[in-house]
């Protein structure tokens, strides 16, 4: 007589073994329709799983995280099904979930088409329009390697024979197609509704290089026509915000193959750079940090020194000198901190010590992953390094914190997540140093009221960290500042300062990084902007424009005047027509025009329009000064 527990606290006592399907059933025939899946004493199962014995279990709908994984896993094989049913002849290999759907690889004889993509969409609809049942076998891994040899599957019978000999396997069925599957699934097709086939690549069998391509479908899922239809729209508006076009349009930057992972920054993308850190540069000076600057290459030694060499090394770019030593590119700042605080004695009156830098730093990232300004080789960080004493190091840690989320609001982001990772396997350091590290940050959150999500095992292997996701204006996430607590770098290093007592103790070391690459950071700004940045960051701020050569005189002497304010001021004196100049920079996204004739000339004001078309009308040039000036204020 099982007892089921449900999460309310609720028990149901059944005389019988009974499934996960019968037990929603008890409770109500619309969770019984609802029911995906089935989360007995935390493990997730079918809705067909039998419960024998008394256990814990929560029934999984389309509202629960595990539900929309559930559907997006089966709708991989409702993919592979569909391909099956129309090309006999391809081979199945391998389908799992990944963020906002799925991917299937398959080995075909012949290349997919977009076309083909089309039309195994449509059959996928079929197969689930006819609602048929997803059922679960249960074989010995010998049988199901015969198993698919038999149906010619062979790449599913080398998945199988890398499993344990002696272990079973699952299989799930649904109409003619059979796949290997760990699971689970939902009850029928029928409850795929809302997809999509995304695009076709090519991946090596098993990633590596030296086995066959093989042809993947990537697809996404959800569990409402809305969802779906609201990350269409997402990806649409991506698709419009891409910083890599905006980049060419706004003449930022660009990027080219013989400096792969390296930014070639335009004027005005430079002066974009050139403001970020002018900003940081002013906020960090009013929090007491002093700004200093390491250099770029320095001897294996500090790197072994610093648990780099050990930990960090194939993301390293090294050289040897004709005198065999090896230097290495540096990937992080932190050993060029570690130098610095060690020159001269400290004492106890020199903490914290908040040493700011703005490090040019060079990752080996592969080729592949490389993206615009998202992932680069060869970036600048933002790096600070705060040393401090033990009981110090929490109130610094809420100091930081309070920074960086005030820095964010002037960028325009409110809407920012706080991530807590902890202790790694792979580590320096003993427990208690860690657990040290760990109270110091989730103590001061928990002082600050801060929420926050706790993530185990992804801290850096030096120490735990705070990491600070921002929410762009189509609700995308992205990772951008960091905080770290290290004792374990300042012991390996051999630091310390003299205390009160004349004696030597060790010092905290803070690692923080507010826009953590500002190559990153620019890419953010830009698509969250969708490259119309705020006047305060905008390269170009105003342009003058003449409408015929009678103006220019005129139109100098305005642009002297921006210019000479601070204003970033470009000047347009070619002949052509005004509706033609006023079109080509507004696709620069400029935050104001001005457009000069006759009327303007002998007025001696300027006529101004807005960034989005709004006309402002005629003005002296000392009101559009004060205009820009004011907007620009407010985030000095």
């Amino acid at each position: 007589m099982p007892q089921i527990t449900l999460p309310d606290g609720s028990v149901r006592v059944f005389d019988h073994a009974v499934s996960v399907a019968d037990v929603a059933a008890s409770i109500g025939a619309g969770l019984a329709k609802a029911a995906l899946a089935g989360r007995v004493d935390g493990r997730l199962v079918d809705t067909s799983y039998s419960i024998e014995h008394d256990a814990r279990l929560a029934i999984v709908t389309d509202k629960d995280t595990d539900g929309l994984d559930v559907i997006r896993h089966s709708t991989a094989h409702l993919l592979a099904f569909a391909v099956k049913s129309l090309y006999p002849d391809v081979q199945v290999t391998i389908g799992p979930v990944i963020e906002d759907g799925f991917y299937y690889d398959f080995a075909s004889p012949r290349p997919f088409t977009p076309e083909d993509l089309q039309v195994i969409e449509r059959k996928m609809l079929e197969l689930a329009r006819q609602d048929i049942p997803v059922t679960r076998q249960v074989l010995s891994r010998d049988e199901a390697i015969g198993f698919f040899k038999g149906l010619g599957e062979h790449y599913k019978a080398e998945l199988i024979e890398a499993i344990p000999v002696g272990e079973d396997v699952s299989l799930y069925t649904e109409g003619a197609f059979t796949d290997l599957c760990r699971g689970p699934h939902v009850p029928s097709t029928g409850r795929l509704k809302h997809f999509k086939l995304m695009k076709l690549a090519g991946a090596f069998w098993r990633g590596d290089h030296r086995n066959p391509m093989l042809q993947r479908i990537y697809g996404t899922a959800w569990a409402k026509k809305e969802d779906l239809d609201a990350y269409l729209h997402r990806l649409e508006e991506a698709e419009k915000r891409d910083h890599r076009k905006l980049g060419q349009q706004l003449d930022l930057f660009h990027l080219q193959e013989n400096a792969p992972g390296s930014v070639f920054w335009h004027p005005k993308g430079w002066r974009l750079f050139q403001t970020l850190i002018q900003y940081m540069r002013e906020r960090q000076t009013r929090a007491g940090y002093v700004e200093v600057n390491t250099p770029d290459v320095m001897d294996r030694s500090l790197w072994e020194t610093s648990g780099h060499w050990e930990n960090y090394r194939q993301n390293m770019f090294i050289t040897q000198t004709e005198d065999k030593r090896v230097f290495a590119l540096k990937p992080m700042n932190c050993p060029g901190a570690m130098s610095m605080f060690a020159q001269g004695v400290k004492s106890y009156r020199d903490l914290p010590l908040r040493m700011a830098e703005f490090g040019k730093v060079h990752r080996y990232e592969p080729s592949g992953a490389l993206h615009g300004l998202m992932r680069v080789r060869h970036f600048t960080q933002d790096d600070a390094h705060i040393f401090c004493a033990l009981d110090q190091m929490e109130q610094e840690c809420r100091d930081v914190v309070a920074l960086i989320l005030d820095i964010y609001t002037d960028f325009g982001f409110d809407a920012v997540r706080i991530k807590l990772s902890t202790r790694p396997e792979n580590r320096i350091g003993s427990d208690e140093v860690w657990d040290q590290l760990e109270g110091a940050l989730s103590g001061a959150l928990n002082h600050m009221g801060m929420v926050y999500e706790l993530f185990p095992g992804e801290g850096a292997f030096y120490g735990p960290k705070l990491e600070f996701v921002l929410r762009d204006a189509i609700g995308r996430d992205w990772q951008c500042g960091t905080l770290q607590v290290d004792m374990n770098l300042p012991e390996r290093f051999d630091l310390n300062y003299v205390g009160e007592d004349n004696a030597r103790h060790r010092p905290v070391m803070l690692h923080r990084a507010m826009f953590g690459s500002l190559e990153r950071f620019i890419g953010i700004l830009i698509e969250h902007h969708a490259g119309a940045l705020p006047t305060w960051l905008s390269p170009d701020q105003v342009v003058v424009m003449s409408i015929t050569d009678q103006q220019a005189d005129y139109a100098k002497k305005i642009h002297a005047i921006l210019v000479a304010a601070g204003i970033f001021s470009s000047l347009d004196l070619r002949n052509e027509k005004i509706s033609y100049k006023i079109r080509e920079h507004s696709l620069q996204k400029l935050p104001y025009q001005v457009i000069l004739g006759d009327k303007e000339v002998t007025a001696d004001v300027v006529a101004v329009r807005a960034r989005h078309g709004e006309d402002l009308g005629q003005m002296p040039v000392d009101a559009l000064v004060t205009r820009i000036k004011t907007e620009t204020a407010l985030h000095q």
